[in-house]
């Protein structure tokens, strides 16, 4: 068990802590699960430089490093849609593209082929984390001139996620045998 391997781990533990952070019966909740958010998203950047830099590439963290992510922002997204600070459409388009590229690497899997993320992916997943930190942090600077940028950056957010699922697909449909 590496160091990159326990990052995961850890951003997998704190995916139950975020979700608790909404039921905190604090003023304030919101921030502390913006900074659980935030310490759960820099783990996935840690472990993955740690594990390239340092060749420390597991099949474990090749299983378990996308499912911590895909928990995390699907957790966050579900809250926020609990509360109304998120589209349920936005959400919904969110967990799809996830369960499909899901399935898909598994499929590949199957067959020996690793697919890496693609460039709009990551941008997807930057985008994400930006749109939901503005969003559970109430959307400072902006709100107060009017601009829902929270809610702009989520909708970028989804719209990478189709185009980037589409994009995966497309570049990998030779994993699928339709015989």
């Amino acid at each position: 068990m590496n160091l990159p391997n326990k990052l995961t781990i850890l951003r997998i533990i704190l995916v139950p802590v975020f979700v608790a952070c909404f039921y905190l019966p604090v003023k304030g909740a919101m921030y502390i699960a913006a900074a659980v958010f935030v310490v759960a998203y820099f783990t996935d950047m840690l472990d993955g430089y740690i594990a390239r830099k340092h060749n420390l590439i597991t099949d474990f963290g090749k299983l378990m490093d996308p499912m911590a992510d895909k928990l995390l922002t699907a957790a966050a997204m579900i809250m926020l849609t609990a509360y109304g600070l998120c589209s349920p459409i936005a959400t919904f388009l969110t967990i799809a593209r996830e369960l499909i590229i899901s399935a898909f690497r598994l499929v590949s899997a199957t067959q020996g082929v690793v697919i890496a993320a693609g460039k709009i992916g990551k941008l997807k997943t930057l985008m994400q984390f930006i749109g939901i930190v503005l969003i559970l942090l109430g959307n400072p600077l902006f709100n107060r001139i009017g601009v829902p940028l929270d809610q702009i950056v989520i909708w970028i957010s989804v719209v990478l996620a189709v185009w980037s699922c589409a994009d995966y697909i497309i570049r990998n449909l030779k994993v699928l045998k339709f015989d």
